[in-house]
Order: C-alpha cells, then structure tokens, then sequence
C-alpha cells in the first residue's frame, strides 16, 4: 500500500510538473499527463526499479484500474450534462445523424482498406482481424476531448456539437464492434452465432439505459433529502462510485450473455438527473472540481499502460500505420459528409473531423476483447500502437480545431492566487 500511495503520488506531481512545460509550448495539459505516463511507466523510469518511483511493471499499472474506471464513470457522468432537452431541441437530431454517420463510414473506410491489405498479404493480417480493427476505427475517446473543452473552456456551436457526437459514438461503436466481432468469430470458428451479433449488443445497450435512467432517477430523489452543498456532492459522488459498480456487473440468461457498458450507464445517468434535477447545473460544477486530481491520475495511468513493446514489430507499425491513416480519413471524410448533409457551417464542416481523432480506454477495451480472436493479438498491438499516436497527437489537433472556429481563446498567463487574494483582503 505505500509503495502504491507514493506512485500515485508522484504521478499526481510528476503530471502537473511536466504540464508547465507543456504550456510554454502551447500544448494542452492531457499530453502532458500522458507523456508523464510514459516515463514514469515500466518501460522507462520504473525500469530503475525504485520503491515508490515509477510502475515497475505493467501488472502494477493494471492493478490501478480501479481508478481508470472510476474516472471513465464521472467523464461519462458529466458528459450526461450535455444532453438537457432543451439543447437537444436544437441539435439533437443533427448530432444523432452525424455521430451514426461518421462512425459507419469510418468502419467501412477502415475495414476496406485492411481486407484490401490482407488480399494483399494474408500473411500480414488476417481477414477476422481487419473486420474487427474496422469496428474498434469507430470509437473515440471521450476524456481527452472533455480535458480539452474544460481546460480552455471552449464554448460554441462546435464544442456543443461535438460533445454530443462524442457521446453517441460510443454507443454507435459499441453495436458496430459487437456485430464485427460477432462476424470475426464466425469466420474464425466456422459458424455464426445469431445471439452474438444481433441480440447481445442490443441487450447490452438496453439495459445500460435502462440501468442509468433509473440511477438518475434515483439521484434525483436521494438529493432531495440533503441541503447543504457539501453532502449533495457527497451523495452525488458515492452515487456515481455506486453506478460504476453496478455497470461492471455481468450475468447470463439462458445462453445469453448480458451486460453493461460503463459508458453508456454513467451518461445515461447524468442526462435523467440533469433533465430533472433543477440545481444539476451547479451540482456538475462542484463534482467537476473535486473530479481535477482523478483525472490526472487517469491519464498518468492511460500513458503508463502504453505497452512500448509493439513499437519493435515491423507488423504491427505497418498495419498500425495503415489503420491510423484510414481512420484518421475516415473521421475527417466521414464527419466533413455528414456535416454538409445536415447543414452545418463551414468551420464544423472543416474542423468536426479533427477533433474526434482522439482514442484510448474505450478502443482498449475493445481490442482485449478481440485478442480472443486467433489473430487477435495483432488486432491489440495496433490499438496500442493507434493510442499512443492518438492520444499524444489527438488533444493538440482538438485544441487547434477549436481556436481555428473561435471558440477557445488564445492562452495566458494566470494565477490562481492573485486571482484569489482580492478576496482574502
């Protein structure tokens, strides 16, 4: 437990030390947690093997994911916040349709040119392999898109739009992956299992609505009985930790297998209990600021589990380099399409595509499921090697989108402490 404390501890430190470097170059925050990440990580400065010093190996790292999920739920949580109705009066059908549509094309895109590579060289990758790197494309990650918009506290018709396409991407790329690998393994195994690839991800998505609206519900009603700001943050956190909990829960009916998207669970619970709540807004507002520290320690953890090892195989850096290129393509053409079909400006038209490069724990997830797959291994190096060029390019290429529109201002200099002594005069 101490050794553990200590890493975290200077994780935390080490995370928010590299980020004033990073400002001096203009670079947001989340790079500099994950690069933090890196070199407090096994393969670097835990490779010294002092006690407290870095993760000595990636077990250790892995034994954190408590924290990592933890942080995905209140990322999800407060994503929830951006679904109020009267926001999805106005944009909520255009969001659906361009969040559907650019992760379709993205798939599609992807998964053309990886069979093309296998017809190509069936040596390289096999054809199970392509299909599922094609639905994994689709995804994008939620928490370096979130840092972004609240580091700068970028506000406008992009930043709303992209929030919301965000979080319907996950949903849409969670059907799409669980069809793809429905298909993946009845090519790999001869058969097809109609409960894998129709019903399963239809269940999956049920009952992770299901399951967040009636914790929304639930909130709401909790809150009721408490005054003081203090104990409704309380019970909003213990809330979210309790639907964290309850979403990782599996269980089988019969041959069905059945579960919960922690993602979709936590989202669906901050949008019931923002819909109904009337002080939701100033309630985010605190969680989002005792949620600061956590989301630290989940990038410093995100950049320490990327497995530098995948960096040594010829394989997996040109199938990584042929899938990152495809979905990069595939975001930017996808978005750009969708865009010009549900008219939307010029600067969204141009900029959506770029800001929805970002991918990390939510393609992570995907692709240790995929290593099931005889060829899946492969499928898990290149997800690797995608994150940890998404996940240190992504943030940059959002903010520069988002300054590109007008919607973040340009960095200065401020000090929270001279911000602050007005007040303590």
């Amino acid at each position: 437990m101490a050794t553990n404390l200590i890493c975290l501890a200077a994780a935390l430190i080490g995370g928010l030390l590299l980020s004033r470097l990073t400002k001096l170059i203009k670079l947001p925050a989340v790079t500099a947690y994950l690069v933090a990440g890196l070199l407090l990580g096994p393969f670097l400065l835990g490779r010294l093997n002092i006690p407290g010093f870095g993760f000595h190996s990636l077990e250790q790292v892995e034994g954190l994911s408590i924290i990592t999920q933890t942080a995905l739920g209140f990322i999800a949580f407060t994503i929830g916040n951006e679904f109020r109705l009267c926001q999805l009066k106005a944009t909520g059908a255009k969001a659906i349709t361009i969040g559907i549509l650019q992760a379709v094309i993205t798939t599609v895109l992807v998964d053309a040119v990886l069979i093309g590579l296998h017809l190509l060289f069936p040596h390289v990758i096999s054809l199970p392999c392509a299909i599922v790197l094609g639905a994994i494309a689709s995804a994008t990650a939620p928490a370096a898109t979130l840092m972004v918009v609240r580091q700068y506290k970028a506000d406008g018709p992009l930043t709303r739009l992209l929030m919301l396409v965000v979080a319907i991407d996950d949903a849409v790329g969670l059907v799409l992956f669980s069809v793809s690998y429905g298909i993946a393994t009845a090519l790999s195994n001869g058969q097809v299992s109609v409960l894998a690839v129709v019903v399963e991800p239809i269940v999956e998505i049920i009952l992770s609505l299901g399951l967040g609206s009636l914790m929304g519900w639930l909130l709401n009603w909790v809150e009721q009985f408490f005054h003081s700001r203090s104990k409704r943050m309380t019970i909003s956190v213990a809330f979210v930790l309790l639907t964290v909990g309850l979403s990782t829960l599996k269980f089988q009916v019969g041959g069905l297998h059945c579960g919960f998207s922690l993602l979709l669970v936590c989202m669906m619970t901050g949008t019931i209990f923002c819909n109904i709540c009337s002080t939701s807004e100033e309630l985010m507002a605190r969680v989002e600021s005792w949620m600061v520290p956590l989301n630290i320690l989940f990038f410093v953890i995100s950049g320490a589990e990327l497995d530098l090892n995948v960096l040594a195989s010829p394989v997996t850096l040109l199938v990584g380099v042929v899938y990152i290129i495809a979905r990069s393509a595939g975001k930017y053409f996808g978005s750009a399409f969708s865009c010009r079909l549900t008219r939307q400006s010029a600067p969204i038209t141009a900029n959506l595509g770029i800001t929805l490069l970002p991918q990390a724990g939510v393609a992570l997830g995907m692709a240790l499921t995929a290593a099931s797959l005889p060829d899946g291994a492969l499928a898990r190096n290149v997800v690797l090697f995608a994150v940890l060029v998404y996940e240190l390019v992504g943030p940059a290429l959002t903010k520069r989108s988002l300054l590109a529109v007008g919607e973040i201002n340009p960095e200065g200099r401020t000090s929270a402490r001279m911000h602050n002594m007005p007040k303590l005069q």
